[in-house]
């Protein structure tokens, strides 16, 4: 096992984590990636925008607002606030600094509307490729950063901790095996848990790894249960992984969703229809494929309009499934999207751990609530992330002290076993911790996932990376994925994007939030259910 020091180690390669190495400077930062290059996660995938109120016209009181809204009576109303308000601020800067963003003729930023939005907030680049276009960005000033070391093919096995708090990680990488990477800071920028469902939105490595490490490292975690599902991913019918998503812009700019008739059945569903908060639609819409009923979205006035040349990534989508959506609605279907919960931090991305710090979809800061507001999740990403940064930079170093090595893995699930029980806990979460739960399916589900852990094999001797790396994140998605249930069956309502059958309406004594904690590796997790600073006011 090799040593390597670092003053911070950030583990992810998305907007959280490549923002967050870019401030740190003059810190020396170290980026784990597992990914074969940069960028990493979701965010590349992104094809919505950015939602912040920088026109002279809005306020960031009223994006507050519309957060609030969203967020089911769960979201902390100071993290709104600060979102939106320093939001604005902190975009407006990187925008002066080169971000690029679409402009009109005129040069003035271009600003759409999604759903449940109540202004014309969202910036976009590349039009459907916010997220590609932006985190190429990001990227090259990471690479030309002399402050940021940056290792892919490197797979974060392990969080370790000292009398003081984070000592550092214990990863793999593919050229120089193990390798303990000390540093007193750790910032997770791990992203989310799409992977860990049958269809998805999210990319392969979204597997639910930062919330594994943190909770074995003993942190808080929190609002596991409320897993966005996107409402409108095309119509899969791959066995499991990732879908193609096609960008709630298209319903901003005046698609509508259609029944097996040709009519638009969220008419009658929600007072905004298509752009209702997005737990709704994709409830509604997920009601309707459960009964065996299709359900498509209707681009050809769209694309009547130019469409295409305004949404290529969604033209090349359909073009790839050889759909036209200038002659025919494209079938649509909801997918596992964005996981509100994480690991739990304060404004300044904190955790219960001295030393550890999260930013991104891996955190939980209390924002989102039960449901995402769309196109906050790379601002929260961004905002956040400079605010562990700053963190970070005005912490006091631990001070030096001897750190027990941590122990190198000598064992490791059989790769067609990995393989084969990654898919089987995919159905399962799919089938019981979906759009629509209920406690007996949750409780089975539980069930089948411990047995399906209790069933791992372990190889000794020599494996290579792939091995590894597939043997880690097998582990990390039961583990995820437990969580995830226990979770959702503690919480007896339903509320944002967490629907039982069984608890089919929100119930005021559960308007607070659950935190979760290993009681110990071979014990179930602690849920308590408990606010993070503040009671929640009353909606």
């Amino acid at each position: 096992m090799q040593m390597r020091q670092s003053d911070v180690i950030v583990i992810g390669s998305g907007m959280a984590g490549l923002v967050a190495a870019l401030s740190l400077a003059p810190m020396r930062v170290t980026l784990l990636t597992k990914t074969d290059g940069l960028p990493g996660g979701s965010s590349n995938w992104a094809q919505g925008g950015i939602a912040a109120a920088i026109d002279p016209a809005d306020d960031p009181a009223e994006h507050a607002a519309d957060t609030v809204a969203a967020g089911a009576g769960l979201t902390d109303p100071e993290m709104a606030s600060l979102l939106a308000s320093e939001g604005a601020r902190r975009l407006t800067r990187w925008i002066n600094r080169g971000l690029p963003f679409d402009r009109e003729t005129s040069g003035r930023l271009c600003l759409g509307r999604e759903a449940a939005h109540g202004a014309a907030r969202v910036l976009h680049a590349g039009g459907d490729a916010t997220g590609r276009t932006l985190m190429a960005d990001l990227s090259a000033r990471v690479d030309a950063a002399d402050h940021v070391t940056v290792q892919t093919r490197a797979f974060a096995w392990e969080l370790v901790t000292g009398r003081h708090g984070m000592a550092g990680v214990l990863a793999h990488h593919d050229t120089d095996g193990w390798v303990f990477h000390r540093a007193g800071f750790v910032l997770l920028a791990c992203g989310g848990i799409g992977q860990l469902y049958r269809h998805t939105t999210n990319p392969a490595e979204a597997t639910g790894d930062g919330l594994a490490l943190a909770a074995r490292a003993g942190a808080d975690l929190a609002d596991l249960e409320f897993v966005q599902f996107h409402p409108t991913a095309l119509a899969a019918h791959s066995r499991t992984g990732q879908v193609p998503l096609l960008t709630e812009a298209l319903r901003g700019a005046g698609a509508h969703l259609l029944d097996e008739h040709g009519d638009r059945f969220m008419l009658k569903a929600h007072p905004l229809a298509e752009l209702a908060p997005r737990d709704v639609v994709a409830k509604t819409i997920g009601a309707r494929i459960a009964a065996g009923l299709p359900v498509h979205i209707d681009l050809r006035a769209l694309w009547a309009d130019g469409g295409a040349a305004k949404f290529p990534t969604v033209a090349g989508i359909c073009a790839a499934a050889r759909l036209d959506p200038a002659e025919t609605p494209i079938p649509v279907a909801p997918a596992a999207h964005y996981h509100m919960g994480g690991v739990v931090t304060d404004a300044d991305g904190r955790t219960s751990i001295p030393g550890l710090f999260a930013a991104g979809e891996v955190a939980c800061t209390g924002v989102h609530g039960a449901n995402r507001l769309a196109s906050n999740s790379l601002l929260e990403a961004l905002v956040f992330a400079e605010r562990a940064a700053e963190a970070i930079l005005a912490t006091k170093p631990p001070p030096p002290g001897p750190v027990a090595l941590p122990d190198i893995p000598r064992h490791f699930v059989p790769p067609a076993q990995a393989a084969l029980v990654a898919v089987q806990a995919a159905d399962i979460m799919a089938e019981s911790v979906g759009l629509l739960r209920d406690g007996i399916g949750l409780s089975c589900a539980i069930a089948e996932l411990e047995a399906l852990e209790a069933g791992l094999e372990a190889d000794a001797g020599g494996a290579g990376p792939a091995h590894i790396r597939l043997s880690g994140e097998v582990r990390n998605r039961l583990l995820a994925s437990l969580l995830i249930t226990r979770s959702a069956l503690s919480r007896q309502e339903s509320r944002g994007a967490h629907q039982r059958s069984d608890w089919p309406d929100s119930r005021p004594e559960w308007r607070h939030r659950q935190r979760v904690t290993l009681s110990g590796p071979a014990q179930p997790p602690r849920i308590r259910v408990a606010p993070p600073r503040s009671p929640l006011p009353v909606m």
